[in-house]
């Protein structure tokens, strides 16, 4: 081969390494700017992608970040997730859980909504009227790890010495569902979720026992993720309210689940949520490790 030919066949190879180098660079930016956004599945898996798919667009086109919605099919197999550090950003308030505590989730935002309740709950025309007639019963809970729809409920009915055989049907709605179908005579529930759930689904209900409250369910991050990244993301979701176009995503995806208002989120911290740990440590509860 002629000199000046081998020269240009060089100087070919080079630039072909050299653009196959900056896309693969270009590809672990892009990986890079990627974040996983798991969601505790409380609701079906649609209403959960109808409310959160706009809110997470909205915070990546403010912050230059892609949040992927990541929700496992029940409580249980989203706490696994969480107790392996999987997802980069999480909403569920079993974080405080002493199992998931080990992955070392940060709080960084909270619901402006008000607390939520644990409670336990009939049908309105069920002849259940207090606790007590609930021994020996079967009583349906959202999950083993669900903070106010098991732990707390069910906390409580080992103070009153009420025994009850749990059922469990995956996530909140999932028990709801149940109730409404009559497989079981009681339920323990957030009682925002079954307050959207019964107006949605036209049912009748009455409170049999109502807990303190507790700050609804955290958004929090890993601690792999840049403090950059986690700082920008709060800022974000905390100014929606106060952006007219952020405003109109939290209207509609509160219009999805039956949601009053204040809508949103505000910045937050552990401190906050001190009484979920403190829960724990006093709790009769003997399976929460579970």
């Amino acid at each position: 081969m002629k000199p000046g030919l081998a020269c240009l066949a060089c100087l070919a190879c080079w630039a072909c390494l050299a653009g196959l180098i900056l896309a693969l660079l270009g590809v672990v930016a892009q990986a890079a700017d990627r974040y996983s956004f798991g969601v505790l599945p409380q609701r079906s898996a649609v209403l959960t992608a109808q409310y959160w798919n706009p809110i997470l667009d909205y915070a990546g086109q403010k912050t230059g970040v892609t949040l992927l919605l990541k929700v496992a099919r029940t409580g249980p197999e989203s706490n696994e997730v969480i107790e392996r550090g999987e997802f980069d950003f999480v909403y569920s308030n079993t974080i405080f859980h002493p199992r998931m505590a080990t992955a070392h989730y940060q709080v960084i935002l909270r619901p402006r909504d008000e607390a939520i309740t644990g409670q336990i709950v009939t049908l309105a025309a069920s002849p259940i009227q207090s606790l007590p007639d609930l021994q020996g019963r079967e009583v349906g809970f959202p999950s083993l790890s669900a903070f106010v729809g098991y732990a707390v409920p069910m906390d409580q009915l080992l103070r009153q010495g009420v025994t009850v055989t749990p059922v469990f049907g995956g996530n909140q709605e999932g028990i709801m569902g149940q109730l409404k179908a009559g497989r079981v005579l009681a339920a323990g529930v957030n009682n925002q979720i079954m307050r959207d759930f019964a107006a949605r689904e036209k049912l009748s209900y009455r409170v049999l026992w109502e807990s303190t409250p507790y700050l609804n369910l955290p958004i929090a991050v890993h601690p792999r993720v840049p403090q950059a990244v986690a700082g920008a993301v709060q800022r974000a979701i905390d100014g929606m309210e106060e952006d007219p176009a952020g405003l109109r995503v939290l209207e509609a995806s509160a219009r999805m689940i039956g949601q009053n208002p204040p809508y949103g989120f505000q910045a937050a911290t552990p401190a906050d949520y001190q009484n979920y740990t403190d829960f724990y440590k006093n709790t009769r509860l003997k399976d929460f490790n579970k």
